[in-house]
């Protein structure tokens, strides 16, 4: 018999090509994470919310439009969770990471941050995503 607890469900919400965008992705991320439990990499996490949806909003989404923020837990069986953080937009283009001198920090900060990231096919567009390992005592259905 296995005791150990499934991860929670994954969440997500649409939002608006608009100004309040990124702050209530950050506060919508805040809102998962605390339901799940996850307090030792939830700065990193919501720093990371906010530089996606940012370059989203200003790379990825055509007027009119809006991106998809998808928060999504994973169990890998010995005692570690994942969270993933995907970020969906129907714009073109790669985003790429630049040189600091180049303007642009916000690739560069969540290739530090999250312990892994990269960008997804989407029909339209694209989705980039970033990953952080937590403790799977913290992460716990809510």
């Amino acid at each position: 018999m296995n005791n150990e607890t499934p991860p929670p469900s994954p969440r997500e919400r649409f939002h608006r090509r608009e100004r309040g965008s990124v702050p209530a992705a950050r506060a919508f991320a805040r809102e998962t994470l605390a339901d799940w439990g996850v307090r030792h990499r939830e700065d990193d996490v919501l720093l990371c919310v906010s530089e996606l949806t940012t370059n989203a909003l200003l790379h990825g989404v055509p007027p009119g439009r809006g991106f998809l923020l998808r928060l999504l837990p994973y169990g890998d069986g010995d005692g570690v969770r994942t969270v993933r953080v995907e970020v969906h937009d129907s714009g073109g283009g790669v985003p790429a990471l630049r040189e600091p001198d180049e303007g642009g920090r916000g690739l560069l900060l969540v290739s530090e941050l999250a312990d892994k990231w990269g960008v997804g096919e989407r029909n339209p567009g694209k989705i980039v995503w970033c990953e952080f390992a937590v403790e799977a005592s913290e992460c716990v259905p809510g």
